[in-house]
């Protein structure tokens, strides 16, 4: 039986940390809220990495959309999900008494409310963001909310801690290494 399909809904400390993190979600769908796109902006310019990050994702979202309508779905590729633009919505009165203020944040959280409610045919939505205070918010309007974590070491003692000698290789194959542009295969 094949798994539901999910809806991650990306907030812009996600993108400033991996700009290609659009296929790190395999065949689920991905919603760019425009507030997003809009915080992106201010970011673009720098030499930081973040700055980088900024830059490489609106050129691959440009790229990626071409002459298309991204409120529509564009598709990621073979295998993965759709990148869906999601344009700002109302604040319903459940967001408005938790948070008055209309930040970004706050912007956001009422994107996922508006997919949650009328969007996801009974698919999970799940808020991704790398900001504490926003998935505590998120959980507190019960959506769900996680952490962005493709690039955490999973498990710290799976990582070699020295140098590893192999003795008694043979000379033509090292010579092959340093040939070849792309390597040895491991098995050799």
């Amino acid at each position: 039986m094949a798994k539901a399909k999910k809806i991650f809904v990306l907030d812009t400390n996600v993108l400033l940390h991996d700009y290609k993190c659009i296929y790190a979600f395999q065949n689920n769908d991905i919603v760019i809220p425009i507030v997003v796109l809009e915080e992106l902006d201010k970011f673009k310019k720098g030499s930081d990495l973040i700055n980088l990050h900024a830059r490489e994702f609106t050129r691959e979202l440009d790229r990626l959309t071409g002459d298309k309508i991204p409120t529509e779905g564009i598709s990621l590729g073979k295998g993965m999900g759709k990148l869906f633009i999601e344009t700002g919505k109302p604040f319903t009165e459940r967001v408005l008494e938790s948070f008055p203020e209309k930040t970004p944040d706050h912007r956001i959280l009422s994107i996922v409310e508006h997919i949650f409610k009328t969007k996801n045919n009974g698919r999970p939505v799940i808020l991704i963001t790398k900001d504490i205070n926003l998935r505590v918010k998120a959980k507190s309007l019960g959506f769900l909310a996680q952490d962005y974590e493709t690039d955490k070491v999973r498990n710290i003692e799976d990582l070699h801690k020295g140098v590893q000698t192999i003795e008694g290789v043979d000379p033509a194959l090292i010579n092959r290494m340093y040939e070849d542009y792309h390597g040895i295969p491991v098995e050799e």
